[in-house]
C-alpha cells in the first residue's frame, strides 16, 4: 500500500525534472538571443554618429497645423528633428537672426564607387540637415568632426554629408528587397539626445506607400522603438547590415507608439549614389496621372482583376503620349514585373535612367498588350501627382454648362465638360471629394458637352445605380465611381 501511496510523488518528480530542464533551455535560448543583439551593438555602434545641426532661426513660417508648441506642426506623422525644440517663436514677421540647435542620427557607409578616399560619407535624413549652417558629428569613441552637406533629396528625405577623414568605420548595406516580415531588426540612434541607444523589434510590414510623409515612399514598418532624435539612424538586421534609415513615426503623443517607418536601404543607396556623383537626383518621367484600380473602377472598365493602376490623364508631348498610352489604360506590368500599387510604380519609374527604353504591359479594351516607352527626365515643372480614387453610395451634384468665360476661368474649352457649381452635403459626390469648381469631362467614358447631356447620362445610369465620372480639377484628371 505504501508503494501506491508514494507513487504519485515519484511521478511528480519524474515530470518536474524535464520541466525544469526545459525552463533552463529556454533561459539559455534567451541568453543566446541577448548575446546576438549585443554583438550587433558592438559591430554597428562605432559607425553611428550623433548629428548636431546649427540652423538660423529666421523667417520662421507660421505652422499650417495651428499648434503653437511645434515649429512645423504637431501633425499625424511627426518628424523627429523638428520635435526636439518646443516653444520656438513662429510669427509671420521675420525674426532676428539667432542660431538654433537641432539633432539627429546618421551612419557611415561606403559608396559602391567611392570617388575620394580622403573622405567618409554619412547617410541621414534630409529633414535632419535641412537648412544647416553648421554640422558637427560625434562618434561613440568621443571623436568629433565638422561635416558638410554632399547632397540632399527632399522628395525621398535622403541626405548625404561628408567629413574630411577617410578612415572612419563604415557599415555594410544589405539588400532590403530580401527583408521579410517578422525578421528581427535593430534600431540604433540618439533618441532625445541619448547617444547610441539600441532598440529591438521586428519588421511589421513592407512597402508602405501613400502615407504622405515623402513624395517617394516605400517604407519598412517596424515596432523597434523609435523616438525623436532617431531620425537618420540605421535599421540593421542580425548580421549588422543596414536594411533601412529610420525616418518617421506614427504618434499621437509625440513619442513611441509601436509604429515606426524606415526608408529601405536599396532606395536610399540609389539616391545617395547620385548625390555623391552628381550632387543631385535625376528621376525618370512618364507624364501620366495615375490612380488605384479599385473594384468599382475595375467593374466600370469591364476588368476581371484589380491588380494594376489606372491612367487618368496623359500629359501632352510626354513620353507616355509619344508611346501611345491613353487615358483609361490599365498598367499591369513594368520592366516585366507586376505593378501592384501607385507608390511602388512611381518609385520604379523615378529610379529608371532617363533615355532608357522600357516595356509596359497594359490592358486596353479588355486586351493585354505591350508598349515600349522611352523614359523622360522629371523636372520641377512636370505634372507628377497621382489622383486619389474614392467610391461612395449616393449622388448629389449641381452642374452648369461651360460658357466661354467659365471655360477660360477653369482653363478648359467651352463645350468640353460641365462645371460643378454645388455639392449636396452628405451625398456620394461630397464623400467622394468632388468640390465646386471641378469640371466633369466624361460620364461612363463618353464626353459631356453641356448640363443637359450630363443629366441625361446620369438618368440612363439609374438601372445600374452606378456612374463613372472623369473629373478635372487644378489641371489634374481622375476617375470617380459613384454608386447609390
Amino acid at each position: 500500500m505504501r508503494i501506491y501511496r508514494y507513487l504519485p510523488i515519484f511521478m511528480l518528480l519524474a515530470i518536474a525534472a524535464p520541466t525544469l530542464h526545459a525552463q533552463d533551455g529556454g533561459v539559455d535560448s534567451l541568453r543566446q538571443t541577448g548575446k546576438a543583439f549585443a554583438a550587433v551593438a558592438r559591430e554597428v555602434s562605432p559607425s553611428v554618429v550623433f548629428i548636431q545641426v546649427e540652423v538660423s532661426a529666421i523667417d520662421q513660417p507660421r505652422s499650417p497645423f495651428g499648434d503653437e508648441r511645434w515649429p512645423f506642426g504637431d501633425d499625424f506623422f511627426r518628424r523627429f528633428f523638428e520635435d526636439q525644440f518646443p516653444g520656438l517663436p513662429r510669427r509671420e514677421e521675420p525674426q532676428p537672426r539667432r542660431p538654433t540647435l537641432g539633432q539627429g542620427s546618421g551612419f557611415v557607409f561606403a559608396p559602391e564607387d567611392k570617388l575620394q578616399t580622403d573622405k567618409s560619407y554619412i547617410l541621414t535624413n534630409n529633414h535632419v540637415v535641412r537648412n544647416a549652417e553648421r554640422i558637427k558629428v560625434k562618434f561613440q569613441d568621443g571623436r568629433e568632426f565638422d561635416a558638410t552637406v554632399t547632397g540632399t533629396d527632399p522628395q525621398s528625405d535622403v541626405a548625404v554629408i561628408e567629413v574630411q577623414n577617410g578612415d572612419l568605420p563604415a557599415l555594410k548595406l544589405a539588400d532590403s528587397s530580401k527583408l521579410e516580415v517578422g525578421e528581427w531588426v535593430v534600431a540604433i540612434g540618439n533618441p532625445f539626445g541619448l547617444s547610441h541607444t539600441l532598440t529591438v523589434g521586428v519588421v511589421s510590414a513592407k512597402g508602405r506607400t501613400s502615407l504622405g510623409i515623402n513624395d517617394y515612399e516605400d517604407f519598412i514598418q517596424t515596432d523597434a522603438a523609435i523616438n525623436p532624435g532617431n531620425s537618420g539612424g540605421p535599421l540593421v538586421n542580425l548580421d549588422g547590415d543596414v536594411v533601412g534609415i529610420n525616418t518617421a513615426i506614427f504618434t499621437r503623443s509625440g513619442g513611441y507608439m509601436g509604429v515606426g517607418f524606415a526608408i529601405p536601404i536599396n532606395l536610399a543607396k540609389a539616391i545617395a549614389t547620385q548625390l555623391i556623383s552628381e550632387g543631385q537626383v535625376t528621376r525618370g518621367f512618364l507624364g501620366i496621372v495615375i490612380q488605384a484600380l479599385t473594384p468599382d473602377l475595375a467593374e466600370s472598365f469591364d476588368l476581371e482583376q484589380t491588380q494594376g493602376i489606372l491612367i487618368a490623364q496623359v500629359s501632352e508631348d510626354s513620353p507616355a503620349e509619344r508611346a501611345g498610352l491613353r487615358q483609361g489604360d490599365v498598367i499591369v506590368a513594368y520592366q516585366g514585373r507586376p505593378v501592384k500599387d501607385i507608390g511602388q510604380f512611381r518609385n520604379r519609374v523615378s529610379l529608371t535612367p532617363p533615355g532608357s527604353s522600357e516595356q509596359l504591359t497594359i490592358i486596353r479594351d479588355g486586351k493585354r498588350q505591350d508598349v515600349t516607352v522611352t523614359i523622360g527626365e522629371l523636372s520641377k515643372d512636370r505634372l507628377t501627382a497621382e489622383a486619389p480614387a474614392q467610391s461612395t453610395e449616393e449622388i448629389g451634384l449641381t452642374v452648369q454648362t461651360l460658357t466661354p468665360e467659365l471655360a477660360e476661368q477653369f482653363n478648359t474649352k467651352a463645350g468640353e465638360g460641365v462645371v460643378v457649381t454645388a455639392v449636396r452635403p452628405g451625398s456620394i459626390a461630397a464623400q467622394a471629394g468632388i468640390e465646386p469648381g471641378a469640371v466633369i469631362m466624361q460620364v461612363n467614358q463618353k464626353p459631356i458637352r453641356n448640363a443637359a447631356e450630363f443629366k441625361e447620362a446620369v438618368r440612363l445610369s439609374q438601372s445600374t445605380r452606378r456612374v463613372l465620372l472623369l473629373i478635372r480639377k487644378d489641371n489634374l484628371q481622375r476617375f470617380i465611381v459613384l454608386s447609390w
